[in-house]
């Protein structure tokens, strides 16, 4: 029998050994994120880990260390797959972003095992299960913090009104007018309205903004005799 001739007991303990760091490690990652209620719970993270303890330990008895390589390559790419999986967009929140990383770091964790570097996949656990518990208080204190509405990265678009045979007047002085500001123009459209109205959008390069500047550019463009409504607006980049 095949069986006969390849089993060897100390290279068998030795996958033991890899596979109960990889189930006890993995556990430990794992409890957190079952205990938050995550989509990648407990069975989860356990499963990464043991699959890729199980993955890099096959080919590095097969083909040694070069083919542990090389294994671990396909590891960290393939385990994106199963992270965008859980990483959902509900408008302009994006969540699973932490869940997904933790799974990429269970299967770091059992990389380790695989190739029997016990201690450094203890101490990689210890990192991550610190990541996502010691650092949330410090997370939540951040977000408390109140800060300028200038300082979000966001994308500012300005809005303004004027009759459709007017558009490309009130469009040139719009361009003129954010050009003196030092506020260059990343493309302009036009959105055309009912009653022979038309909209232009100017989206701006820049990301950061000061309000009352554009608040002065604005009143500026209100006054201009084609104008029937002048705006501006800012949306958070996701």
């Amino acid at each position: 029998m095949r069986f006969i001739q390849t089993f060897h007991l100390i290279p068998f303990l030795d996958t033991i050994v890899s596979f109960v760091a990889a189930f006890v490690f993995g556990t430990l990652i794992g409890l957190e994120r079952q205990f938050r209620q995550r989509n990648a719970g407990l069975r989860t993270n356990v499963l990464v880990a043991v699959g890729a303890a199980g993955f890099v330990d096959l080919a590095q008895g097969l083909a040694g260390d070069e083919g542990a390589v090389r294994v671990i390559a396909y590891v960290v790419s393939g385990i994106g797959f199963l992270g965008a999986g859980v990483i959902m967009k509900e408008g302009l929140n994006v969540r699973g972003l932490n869940t997904a990383a933790t799974l990429w770091c269970s299967a770091a964790v059992g990389a380790y095992a695989g190739v029997d570097k016990v201690a450094e996949a203890a101490l990689m656990t210890g990192f991550v299960i610190a990541c996502n518990t010691m650092l949330r208080p410090l997370a939540s204190v951040i977000n408390r913090i109140p800060i300028k509405a200038e300082s979000v990265e966001a994308t500012y678009s300005v809005h303004v009104t004027t009759e459709t045979e007017h558009l490309d007047v009130v469009r040139d002085a719009l361009k003129h007018l954010l050009k003196d500001a030092s506020y260059p123009v990343a493309e302009i459209d036009v959105i055309e309205r009912r009653d022979d109205q038309a909209e232009v959008v100017a989206t701006l390069t820049s990301t950061e903004v000061d309000a009352a500047e554009l608040d002065s550019i604005i009143e500026r463009i209100r006054h201009h005799a084609d104008v029937t409504h002048a705006s501006w607006s800012a949306s958070t980049q996701s």
